[in-house]
């Protein structure tokens, strides 16, 4: 290990002390226990990287708060991160610094909005990321901690704390964390990372502002048009003139939809056309948009604003339908190059 000199503040702690208790009284937890960083593990982390500690990624616009190689690396390890994780960390609190992602309004909303971290490439096999059952859920060191690394450098960093800048209403679980690898292997289609004009065999991290995912019924079956029924009518909760939404298919339903012979587009298209309402209708639940109440409105302004994602488990009719803050216009998706 390279020997590194660090600018943050060192405490020595005493053998009577809990290190664990005193990052709870310091308040910088998520509510869980967390890794004491030592300098000898952030400097684990720095080798993994490559990076020198004090690269700046970027500054939180509001507070002026610099996001440093080397406040990252303390978080990560705090998280409970392996070393091989960090790269993928980076690339993410990269993509979220990025302007046209709006770091601080999508951290410190109402609305409640989460980042949503979908990984893909050579990295996912590598480092051991879930892509199948319970995706969403816990059970994977590699997801549950790169997730919950970018969650406390929200926090501790940025500053964006529940109740303090973090204004959340209500919040939900991806809050805490929220990191998911594509299942490439089952997809028929080229990876999300390929659509987004990356080569296949690079490894990408693409950062969405996720709201609570909904969970769908795909009973219907057989046909891809049955199958995607209910992930159609769960978009409607999103409401009209959306500029993105995710769609996560899970390998069930991609059979059916396979079996069809359907394209990606496809997909998107058809759920596009079947997500559409009337603008009088919009009306009535809530949603004025404006427009005569014969013209159809999509939740999307277009079909390519529908992106189609799949991964989760291989059993169960099931799928998620994510509408993104600011109905997806106000911060844009972003996708970084993962550095090994």
């Amino acid at each position: 290990m390279a020997g590194y000199e660090l600018a943050s503040k060192k405490v020595q702690l005493q053998e009577t002390d809990d290190p664990i208790l005193y990052y709870f009284k310091l308040g910088g937890t998520d509510g869980w226990p967390v890794v004491p960083p030592t300098a000898e593990k952030i400097g684990a982390f720095l080798d993994a990287a490559g990076r020198s500690p004090s690269e700046i990624l970027g500054t939180e616009p509001v507070r002026g708060r610099v996001v440093t190689v080397e406040k990252v690396a303390i978080n990560a390890v705090m998280a409970g991160c392996r070393p091989e994780y960090f790269p993928v960390v980076l690339a993410t609190m990269e993509a979220m610094l990025e302007p046209e992602h709006n770091l601080h309004a999508v951290t410190v909303s109402t609305m409640g909005a989460a980042p949503l971290l979908v990984i893909n490439g050579p990295v996912v096999n590598e480092i051991g990321l879930n892509s199948g059952v319970s995706v969403f859920g816990p059970g994977h060191r590699a997801n549950a901690t790169i997730g919950r690394a970018i969650r406390l450098t929200i926090m501790n960093v940025t500053g964006a704390v529940p109740g303090d800048l973090d204004q959340s209403s209500l919040g939900h679980a991806g809050k805490y964390t929220w990191c998911i690898a594509e299942d490439e292997e089952t997809s028929p289609w080229q990876a999300l990372h390929v659509d987004r004009g990356y080569a296949s065999s690079q490894s990408t991290v693409t950062v969405f502002p996720g709201l609570s995912p909904i969970q769908v019924t795909n009973s219907g079956g057989g046909s891809p048009e049955a199958a995607l029924k209910g992930v159609a009518d769960g978009m409607i909760v999103a409401g009209p003139g959306n500029a993105e939404i995710v769609v996560v298919l899970t390998p069930e339903t991609i059979g059916h939809i396979k079996a069809g012979g359907w394209s990606k587009q496809q997909v998107a298209e058809h759920l596009w056309e079947q997500s559409r309402r009337t603008a009088g209708e919009w009306d009535e639940h809530g949603y004025p948009t404006g427009k005569p109440d014969d013209e159809l409105v999509g939740v999307t302004t277009t079909w390519e604003g529908i992106t189609v994602i799949v991964a989760g488990g291989k059993a169960g009719s099931f799928s998620a339908v994510i509408p993104l803050w600011g109905g997806g216009s106000n911060s844009r998706a972003v996708s970084k190059v993962i550095r090994s």
